[in-house]
């Protein structure tokens, strides 16, 4: 589930990022989670390429290559679009302006391959570069989902090629149970993907999922593992599972399922976190991981950034994206993966 804040509530969380992250926040996070982090970069790959490779088994817009690019229905097998990012405005008055614009934008999508060769099209665009791929949440456009993206990548100033995997959200609050059957349908398209992405000479795979998305990936790496071996998981750096939108019962035979595939895993959970707590009811009651306590996932495991303290907001579900420290979390687990 995501808050799918607008524009504007975008723009007032990125213009109080820097007050953040000049708080002194002391070790909540424990476990070597908050500390310090692997090197300041003054930009990301995002910024200097604003390119954004997206997977997605949405059914394409017609006509194709405009706005909304893809739609919220199941399409025929895996698309890959190749989107161009229109990059925000870095000066005083494109931060000001950004409360009602927002910051990052889609200014294009002009490549879009449909069927099987659609996954081997985007490992082959990767270049064998390190990829960064997130994979989001209940009610999330495709649009909104690519910016999200962005925001992810750019905020963790990440170096290599930053990605995303779009599954077919109905974007509405009362559609959760297509949502979550659409994210459950998506798993054979996502393990194509990374199978295409784990046999290209490349990079490590590192994958940021949020919410429901959480449980797509969970999924899929269970049927990956089953499918294909260890070996198959080898190539896969960093999983950050923010805010988990899975029975904590699920959860945990997903992880015992992992092997040892599991110590890769980093779970930012809250305890505050109100739209999972809407999950659990809608559930029959039943804990979501990303609300459980702390001792009981890292009793599975896992690594876990307990971020309860760090939300002040109404719902507290998308700290990844609006809090400095919380993304502090993902930027060091993908360094930990990669021997830094």
């Amino acid at each position: 589930m995501t808050t799918n804040a607008a524009p504007t509530r975008r723009g007032l969380a990125r213009l109080g990022l820097s007050a953040l992250a000049s708080l002194s926040l002391g070790g909540c996070f424990g476990d070597g989670l908050l500390g310090e982090s692997p090197g300041p970069e003054k930009q990301s790959a995002l910024d200097v390429s604003p390119v954004l490779l997206v997977a997605t088994t949405r059914r394409p817009a017609d006509p194709a290559g405009r706005p909304p690019y893809f739609t919220d229905q199941r399409g025929r097998g895996l698309s890959f679009a190749t989107v161009r990012l229109a990059v925000p405005d870095r000066s005083l008055i494109g931060k000001v302006s950004a409360v009602v614009t927002g910051d990052w934008r889609i200014a294009a999508a002009p490549r879009v391959v449909t069927g099987p060769e659609a996954a081997t099209a985007f490992a082959e665009a990767a270049l064998g570069r390190d990829v960064l791929l997130y994979v989001h949440g209940y009610r999330e456009s495709f649009e909104t989902a690519a910016v999200s993206a962005a925001q992810l990548s750019d905020g963790i100033r990440f170096r290599g090629v930053s990605g995303l995997f779009s599954w077919p959200s109905a974007g509405k609050t009362f559609d959760y149970g297509y949502d979550r059957e659409s994210a459950l349908w998506s798993r054979d398209a996502f393990e194509d993907l990374l199978r295409a992405l784990a046999v290209s000479q490349g990079g490590r795979i590192h994958i940021v999922a949020h919410s429901m998305g959480t449980l797509l990936t969970l999924e899929t790496l269970r049927m990956l593992r089953a499918d294909a071996g260890e070996a198959a998981l080898d190539r896969i750096g960093a999983i950050v599972l923010a805010a988990p939108d899975i029975d904590i019962d699920l959860f945990t035979n997903g992880i015992e399922r992992l092997g040892t595939a599991a110590q890769k895993i980093t779970v930012i959970s809250s305890t505050n976190d109100r739209a999972l707590e809407l999950s659990s009811t809608i559930a029959g009651g039943v804990t979501r991981a990303g609300a459980a306590d702390r001792s009981r996932l890292e009793a599975l495991g896992v690594r876990v950034a307990d971020a309860s303290d760090y939300g002040s907001g109404l719902i507290n579900h998308d700290l990844f994206l609006s809090n400095v420290e919380v993304q502090q979390v993902i930027k060091r687990a993908v360094a930990r993966a990669d021997g830094r």
